[in-house]
């Protein structure tokens, strides 16, 4: 049995220190790689406890990169009414154990502040310090790998939880 990963901590620094599974692998994303049509659900705003639901179609391809240290997926949809698309960069630290998995969409232009972390059998969760509003916040990152994958669907869960100061916003 490999050692969950334990939650973050802030060094004297004030940089996270995050401790992978010992079960982590370049190949945890694997179930992931092909082209997909998605169903989305996503929240109308974003941290302040919306709770309307905004669901929309999508397409997406990913593939491995690097010798499969790393992914790459393409996200299309066309969303309130405009063309959108965004693209996830994960990277495999073979030395840490680590994922690092950044994101970038049309609206903006830039890779986001990565989150960082690692499975544990089939939930992954990973941490980023973040600013949303000009408010500093700790990030958490929960993905699932399906229990079955087949060409007709995958389900993949993802959640993200931020902590400010005595309330968590979800952005889902």
């Amino acid at each position: 049995m490999s050692n969950p990963m334990k939650v973050p901590t802030l060094n004297s620094t004030g940089a996270l220190e995050i401790i992978p599974s010992s079960a982590s692998s370049e190949k945890d994303f694997d179930f992931f790689m092909g082209k997909w049509k998605i169903h989305n659900k996503k929240l109308k705003t974003r941290l302040n406890y919306c709770t309307e639901w905004i669901e929309f179609e999508a397409a997406q391809e990913a593939y491995k990169i690097l010798n499969g240290l790393g992914n790459i997926d393409y996200f299309r949809t066309t969303f309130e009414g405009a063309p959108f698309e965004g693209m996830t960069l994960r990277l495999f630290n073979p030395k840490t154990k680590l994922w690092s998995i950044y994101w970038a969409d049309s609206n903006a232009g830039v890779l986001d502040v990565p989150v960082v972390g690692s499975f544990e059998g089939r939930v992954g969760e990973f941490y980023s310090k973040d600013v949303f509003q000009e408010k500093t916040f700790l990030s958490y990152f929960v993905g699932m790998r399906p229990r079955r994958i087949t060409r007709s669907g995958v389900r993949h869960f993802l959640k993200i939880k931020a902590k400010r100061g005595n309330g968590i916003g979800i952005c889902a």
